[in-house]
C-alpha cells in the first residue's frame, strides 16, 4: 500500500467554491492514481466527494468516525458508512477523531473547510506533517496562508496549489523525501 493521505474539508459545502464536488472528486482520483490510501473523517461533503472520486479509480479507503459504534455513526452523527473499505470508530467525538486521524496519516490535504478542518490543519502543522492546501476552494483553505505566516516552531511543510494534480504530486514528493531520510 502507498502513503496514507487525509482529505480534510467541509462536511457542509454551502460556503465552498462552485464545482466543489468535481474538484474534491478529482483530488480523490489523483490520490488513487498514486496508489495511496485515502483517509477521511468518515463524513459527508468534501471528504465524501473525494472518496467517490477515489473509488472510481480503485484503492483502499479508511474512515475515522467520531462515534463509538456503527449505530452511533449512522443514527447519532448521521454519517455514511459506504463507500469506505474500513471504518474506525474512535468514540472520541469530532475533536478526538480529528487528532487520531491526522496523526495516522503521512500527509493531509485541505479543501475548503470550516473549524474542524482548521483543527486538522493545526494538528498536522504542529506535528510537522506535510499539508497540501487547495486554494480557491473557499472556507478554511483560503485562510491558511495568512494563518501559517505567523510565528511557529519546527519546520513549515505547507504546500499551496490551485490544481488537484499538482497539489497531490507535491504532497507525495514531500512525503517520499521525508521517508527517505528516515530510512537512511
Amino acid at each position: 500500500m502507498g502513503y496514507k493521505i487525509v482529505v480534510s474539508g467541509a462536511a457542509k459545502t454551502d460556503h465552498c467554491c462552485e464545482g466543489i464536488k468535481k474538484i474534491s472528486k478529482e483530488v480523490g482520483r489523483e490520490i488513487a492514481r498514486h496508489k495511496c490510501v485515502l483517509i477521511t473523517g468518515g463524513t459527508t461533503g468534501v471528504p465524501y466527494f473525494a472518496i467517490l472520486g477515489f473509488k472510481e479509480i480503485g484503492g483502499f479507503s479508511v474512515g475515522f468516525s467520531p462515534a463509538i459504534s456503527e449505530a452511533a455513526h449512522v443514527k447519532t452523527y448521521k454519517l455514511p458508512t459506504k463507500p469506505f473499505d474500513v471504518m474506525i470508530y474512535t468514540g472520541a467525538d469530532y475533536t478526538g477523531r480529528n487528532m487520531i486521524m491526522t496523526k495516522a496519516a503521512d500527509g493531509v490535504i485541505v479543501i475548503c473547510g470550516r473549524m474542524g478542518t482548521l483543527h486538522e490543519f493545526v494538528t498536522a502543522f504542529e506535528i510537522q506533517k506535510p499539508v497540501g492546501v487547495l486554494e480557491g476552494t473557499g472556507g478554511t483553505a483560503d485562510k491558511i496562508r495568512q494563518i501559517a505566516k505567523g510565528p511557529f516552531r519546527g519546520y513549515r511543510r505547507v504546500f499551496y496549489e490551485k490544481e488537484p494534480k499538482a497539489l497531490v504530486e507535491n504532497l507525495i514528493n514531500d512525503i517520499k523525501k521525508q521517508k527517505s531520510k528516515v530510512e537512511k
